[in-house]
């Protein structure tokens, strides 16, 4: 039984195609997402008791912390910011944390700002203004929690002068489609900014203690790429410029970003380490939690499980279609499992737009489960789904997709063609129609993505 239900259109996708399956399928995907729930584990790090803060392990007395600050932005920042806001209550002095539009619920000490994600705004532009003249405005002996979670290169915004905010939006959605991976596309967003790379960290006192509480949407969770500004930098201008040759990018890109990356001023170089800082650092919820949230559920209603890979990357149709092929293998060979069994994938993969052509919308986890489907047409009892855990698939309101042996049948009997739009990257028009589309809208959390196959055979 759920508890919890985080998607909106829950009966509606299990009204369709194979019932019991989907039913399972929603379940699963839905335990992943408990699993990653950053509020329930700030609570579990954070505790105050009597006069005494508790950050994990470590003690501080309140009577030796001059001020509390608050600052932040990301898809997962909100319950994190909430969490801060019902332990600590009026110790903390001032905050500020900026969430994508949209994010349901209120914050008591801590203001909170509304930007758009995946394309910047000057919503968030300002904001990220403000967060930086917060830090500034910190002092020795002063305590500042930054919960800074995926989601904060589009919602923290703050270009260097030589940038205008337009030419950095049309960055951003070069990168986002040209099939780079989030390490590549943040090498080069880094480099643009004046608060990331870890520009923000200094921008706090030295002797002020800075705690990083964040979520990790990145394979291998490494710090700089999941709360860049907060910590030192391991990219370059060199790294920014290898993407920029990798993927041809010079002359895409507006003439400024172009001009600014081929001759970079030196003294601008991100800070490759903050020693003289005080920066202690903990990732409350790793970048597999909803793979092993989803597994747990899987056993739990008899599936033999097996995690294929945690760091999947790439194009996602093609990966839908891997997933489709190993379905085969077990209903004619029953390996590398027996039914019935789950197969369960995370990481970060890509829709690459050629020539920044696309007819219509989609994102990463629908042309996955689209990719699947085409594979999977013929077989029986195989369900498949594609989830990007915040609730935002690419740059659609969609979480992603799930499809099943009717799917490629279904679409044809109301016109779709499932093949035709994938080529077209019309992916989230052809799923809504068929009612195979998922809803949750903000989860609250941002972890890797999660892709699952349940196999049943002839056993249903």
């Amino acid at each position: 039984m759920i508890t919890v239900n985080y998607f909106k259109n829950f009966d509606q996708i299990v009204s369709r195609g194979n019932r019991r399956m989907r039913t399972e399928a929603m379940e699963i995907l839905n335990a992943g997402l408990l699993m990653a729930d950053p509020g329930k584990a700030t609570h579990d790090l954070v505790k105050l008791k009597g006069k005494t803060l508790f950050i994990g392990e470590k003690q501080y007395p309140l009577s030796s912390v001059s001020k509390i600050y608050v600052i932040g932005a990301g898809k997962a920042t909100f319950p994190i910011a909430k969490a801060l806001d019902i332990i600590l209550g009026k110790h903390i002095t001032e905050g500020i944390v900026t969430c994508k539009e949209g994010q349901e619920g209120t914050l008591e000490q801590i203001s909170l700002r509304l930007a758009s994600h995946p394309i910047p705004d000057e919503k968030g532009m300002a904001a990220s203004e403000e967060i930086l003249s917060l830090a500034e405005k910190t002092g020795p002996g002063d305590l500042v929690f930054s919960c800074i979670t995926g989601g904060s290169s589009a919602l923290m915004p703050l270009p260097v002068p030589e940038i205008t905010l337009e030419d950095k939006k049309k960055a951003n959605k070069l990168l986002l489609t040209c099939g780079a991976n989030i390490i590549e596309i943040n090498s080069v967003r880094k480099h643009l900014s004046r608060i990331k790379g870890g520009r923000l960290a200094q921008a706090v006192h030295p002797e002020a203690l800075l705690i990083n509480i964040t979520v990790s949407d990145v394979i291998g969770d490494p710090l700089d790429y999941i709360t860049d500004p907060t910590v030192p930098d391991t990219s370059s201008f060199e790294d920014a410029k290898k993407t920029m040759d990798k993927y041809e990018l010079w002359d895409q890109m507006p003439l400024s970003v172009s001009n600014y990356l081929r001759n970079p001023p030196l003294e601008r170089e991100t800070p490759k380490s903050l020693d003289f800082h005080r920066i202690e650092n903990y990732i409350i919820v790793p970048g597999d939690a909803a793979c092993l949230g989803a597994e747990q559920k899987a056993k739990e209603l008899g599936y033999q499980t097996m995690i294929l890979s945690t760091v999947f990357e790439g194009e996602s149709r093609e990966l839908g279609r891997s997933f489709g092929f190993i379905a085969k293998e077990i209903l004619l060979n029953s390996r590398p499992l027996n039914t019935p069994c789950a197969f369960i994938g995370g990481g970060e993969t890509v829709v690459t737009i050629q020539n920044g052509k696309q007819v219509g919308s989609g994102g990463p986890n629908q042309e996955f489960a689209i990719g699947a489907a085409l594979e999977i047409k013929e077989l029986k009892n195989v369900v498949v789904a594609g989830l990007d855990t915040d609730g935002t698939d690419g740059p659609t309101t969609y979480a992603g997709g799930i499809s099943d042996e009717t799917s490629v049948s279904r679409g044809l009997e109301i016109g779709i063609d499932l093949f035709s739009s994938l080529q077209k990257h019309d992916v989230s028009n052809a799923l809504a129609s068929m009612g195979d589309i998922l809803i949750t809208g903000n989860t609250g959390t941002n972890v890797n993505d999660l892709k699952i196959m349940l196999i049943r055979g002839k056993e249903v």
